[in-house]
């Protein structure tokens, strides 16, 4: 994608291969000694090397989302002018799992009950998900597109993936995958960890 002047910047920072703009150390003169003292390279140069690398990926996702947030908005109001911008990841989800618990959907954004349940009431009020009850539990009911929804949805992810195409048409499959890839372990990485961190009044304090 042949985007944003951070893309750029961040480019200049990697032009040497290496995070940060760093560059590899210069071969020291044949038959001298390895430096020793002040000059060594120690742990502390391949932290700095940590630090900016993980500083470029920060500005770069700030930009990624920032835009993708944009995104979003365009995106519901092209499934009904009158969805909010969260309402597009709803209907990708929904569609994945084909029926889901509002539950089990809050768990997977990571928001509560009471804000998933508004946010669902205009897709049902406009008619593109529809409840009906789960087979499993007689208490609670199940959340699926509409033949409507699905219409709509199926037609914009059509249309969105056409559009990544354009843009991305000078990349090579193999960096699409690759991208892909390291999102997924990323996106892996932040879910453990998640799932793993004791709730916020529970961390401990740095000293």
């Amino acid at each position: 994608m042949h985007e944003s002047g951070a893309a750029a910047e961040a480019a200049q920072d990697c032009g040497t291969g290496r995070p940060g703009g760093t560059r590899e150390p210069a071969e020291p003169p044949t038959g001298a000694e390895p430096p020793t003292g002040a000059g060594a390279p120690t742990g502390a140069g391949a932290k700095g090397e940590s630090v900016r690398a993980l500083e470029a990926l920060e500005r770069e996702l700030s930009v990624f989302i920032r835009r993708t947030r944009a995104s979003s908005r365009d995106m519901a109001r092209a499934v009904h002018p009158d969805l909010e911008p969260g309402a597009y990841a709803l209907l990708v989800r929904i569609h994945e799992v084909g029926a889901g618990r509002a539950t089990d959907l809050a768990a997977y954004f990571g928001i509560g009950k009471a804000t998933m349940s508004r946010q669902l009431r205009p897709l049902e009020e406009l008619g593109l998900v529809a409840r009906e009850p789960d087979p499993a539990d007689g208490r609670a009911y199940l959340l699926r597109l509409t033949e409507e929804g699905r219409h709509r949805f199926l037609r914009l992810r059509r249309e969105r993936r056409e559009r990544y195409l354009e843009l991305m048409s000078s990349w090579d499959v193999a960096d699409i995958g690759e991208l892909a890839r390291l999102l997924h372990r990323l996106n892996d990485v932040k879910e453990q960890a998640h799932r793993t961190a004791p709730p916020p009044g529970q961390r401990p304090t740095e000293e």
